[in-house]
């Protein structure tokens, strides 16, 4: 997009794309999956345009990211993502002590491990679609998403290195990239062996009004240079972040956070995840939650299908807290 500058940094041992647009405070944009800094692409020119940094990475192992070793999971923990990013921050951000950042998805998961490991770097956190998760000392994840859903479920096959790459090559890069970018439904997503997305390969998917055919396309150039595996590894790594992780089990988040997501995310509508979201628990591991924001008929990808309304969420809390050491004492 115009205006929005590009270069690649190195940070730790990886050489980072990273996409930047505007002067000021620092905002650091995570995307999640199968996303790439592009899906900032509305939340950059608006906080650009009101006196902000907007700095948006593909993350290691997505789009022009190089030098992480795809063919190996082990190096995709949040422990080394996280690495990344705190690196990032020094190289994008030496003047700055902290900075805001916003995430969703894969992005989120990589935030609230960011916000737990090295809350000095974070002066708060919009984070969306994904909620925190505290860690079960008794509970696998893989085990227990497999037992809830079933080997069908797509974090399930997801497991295996190269079998659902293979499927997806014969799908066609395009036409995963539109199954997933158009899923509105609040049920889980189950991808079936064999059988895709459950549709035929000869169906039309009709795009939503806020996703054009450019947009695929430039998704599309990007997973057909590097492919799919880099994303992947995040949803292999579930176990081994689990146990390198034991250590902040019970650990709280203490940064200043709104939280955001879709009444039709498949997310949101996880079990036990709207009780946790609005009874005791979510407030309880994140003391210093500011906000949450229910948005009525939006699914997954809402800082795209809702930019204006995802903008003004994030610059509110922002401006409110970018004079404030609020909560911090």
């Amino acid at each position: 997009m115009e205006g929005i500058e590009h270069r690649s940094v190195s940070v730790n041992g990886i050489n980072m794309h990273v996409a930047e647009l505007g002067r000021g405070p620092v905002v650091l944009f995570l995307h999640g999956f199968p996303e790439l800094w592009y899906t900032w692409r509305h939340q950059m020119v608006y906080m650009a345009a009101q006196g902000y940094r907007a700095v948006a990475p593909d993350l290691r192992g997505y789009g022009d990211t190089t030098g992480a070793p795809t063919n190996d999971a082990t190096k995709f923990t949040t422990l080394h993502v996280v690495g990344d990013i705190v690196a990032l921050i020094d190289a994008a951000a030496p003047d700055q002590d902290k900075v805001f950042v916003v995430a969703h998805d894969w992005g989120a998961l990589i935030a609230w491990a960011l916000v737990l490991y090295r809350p000095d770097k974070v002066k708060g956190l919009v984070n969306m679609s994904v909620v925190f998760t505290p860690r079960s000392p008794q509970r696998k994840p893989i085990e227990t998403l497999r037992a809830v859903y079933g080997d069908d479920y797509y974090i399930s096959r997801f497991q295996e290195p190269g079998e659902i790459e293979a499927e997806f090559a014969q799908m066609g890069t395009k036409r995963v990239l539109k199954n997933f970018l158009t899923y509105r439904s609040p049920g889980p997503l189950y991808l079936p062996k064999g059988k895709g997305f459950g549709d035929s390969p000869d169906t039309p998917i009709v795009l939503p009004p806020w996703l054009s055919e450019e947009d695929v396309d430039y998704y599309t150039s990007k997973y057909e240079q590097s492919g799919f595996t880099g994303g992947l590894n995040y949803y292999r790594a579930l176990n081994l972040n689990w146990e390198l992780t034991a250590a902040w089990t019970g650990a709280q988040v203490k940064v200043p956070v709104k939280f955001i997501v879709g009444d039709l995310d498949l997310t949101y509508n996880a079990p036990g995840t709207k009780d946790y979201i609005h009874k005791v628990g979510f407030k309880r591991d994140v003391p210093f939650l500011q906000e949450v924001v229910v948005m009525e008929g939006v699914a997954h990808f809402i800082q795209e299908e809702k930019p204006d309304e995802v903008n003004k969420h994030i610059f509110d809390f922002i401006r409110k807290f970018s004079n404030t050491s609020c909560c911090m004492s």
